[in-house]
């Protein structure tokens, strides 16, 4: 396991009483790129937090937690090693500080400048080099309060890439984004794996995994329920079994799309539903059609068609008290 970039071997973690992560084993190789893909609550995210030390594992003999084949490490060392993209530390950020010194901070591990920091013609050489390559020179000055959620998602991600790290963690680096900034960060995880920066991607959203991802790790309750090739892993009969709901899969030039699923507990009203449907559009015995919108048995109808309820044509309706 000393070859790793990670590896974590039979963790638990508790929290509150309950169980998110029961005897989790993973090892990821430098180079490897890989997704962990799960419901909410799964414990995806917890993940990340053993990396960064926000959580710890129960203390037991034969659980350990390895960046680089070390169980210890400074916030110095991690960062060399491995960059991380959160929604949490994109909240942190979120405050008034211009994007470059977003980016200037992360020499110093602090969030934005102070008057002691003292950059050099070095780091700002370095941010620049990252604003471009990231195509984003022009948030250079303006304020993280003032850019869209995908123009933050991007600056964070240069933020994490100023000290050159090996890999990238990205936990949900979608969310809240519409379908261009979307697009903005997939091309970038893209070019970053293709130029040889391992990506490890938290998502529970398949539309998040680039064709450059070659292994699946799928989590549920805690647990690891599979662990292999991508194409072998998104089918439909393992999201279905992974999400307990009617999950159709598509796969297109290296991208996979989920359609809605379908909670189980609709589908039986839904096919009611459409067998109802079916028998009002049936004719009666004699050829003669049905009136639109009356029910075969009398009843009234549900669903999209509408069925006759009010009073019948020439007939009045008995008069209220006066």
């Amino acid at each position: 396991m000393t070859d790793a970039l990670l590896a974590f071997s039979h963790v638990t973690v508790i929290r509150d009483g309950a169980t998110i992560l029961d005897d989790f084993s993973l090892e990821i190789p430098a180079g490897q790129h890989v997704a962990i893909v799960g419901p909410n609550g799964s414990g995806k995210s917890t993940v990340l937090k053993l990396v960064t030390r926000d959580l710890w594992p129960v203390a037991r003999p034969e659980a350990s937690v390895t960046v680089l084949g070390q169980q210890r490490w400074t916030q110095w060392d991690l960062r060399a090693a491995i960059g991380i993209v959160s929604n949490d530390l994109l909240a942190t950020c979120t405050r008034k500080v211009t994007g470059r010194d977003l980016l200037l901070s992360a020499f110093f591990g602090s969030i934005g400048l102070w008057p002691h920091h003292a950059p050099t013609a070095a780091m700002h050489a370095r941010v620049d080099e990252v604003l471009t390559w990231l195509g984003l020179p022009h948030l250079a000055d303006r304020l993280m309060t003032r850019m869209s959620s995908g123009e933050a998602r991007r600056l964070l991600i240069g933020r994490a890439l100023i000290h050159r790290p090996r890999a990238l963690i990205l936990d949900e680096p979608m969310t809240s984004l519409d379908l261009g900034a979307a697009h903005d960060i997939r091309a970038t995880m893209r070019a970053l794996a293709q130029e040889g920066t391992t990506l490890l991607l938290v998502t529970h959203d398949l539309a998040d995994i680039v064709p450059e991802i070659g292994r699946v790790v799928l989590l549920k309750q805690g647990r690891v329920e599979a662990d292999g090739p991508t194409h072998e892993l998104l089918t439909t009969e393992r999201l279905t079994a992974l999400y307990d709901r009617a999950v159709e899969v598509t796969h297109r030039d290296g991208h996979y799309q989920p359609s809605r699923p379908t909670p189980r507990s609709l589908v039986g009203l839904v096919r009611a539903r459409a067998g109802c449907h079916d028998q009002c559009e049936q004719q009666p015995s004699g050829g003669r059609p049905r009136p639109a919108g009356r029910h075969p048995r009398g009843r009234r109808g549900h669903g999209r068609h509408r069925h006759r309820t009010g009073p019948r044509a020439g007939v009045q309706p008995p008069e209220g008290p006066r």
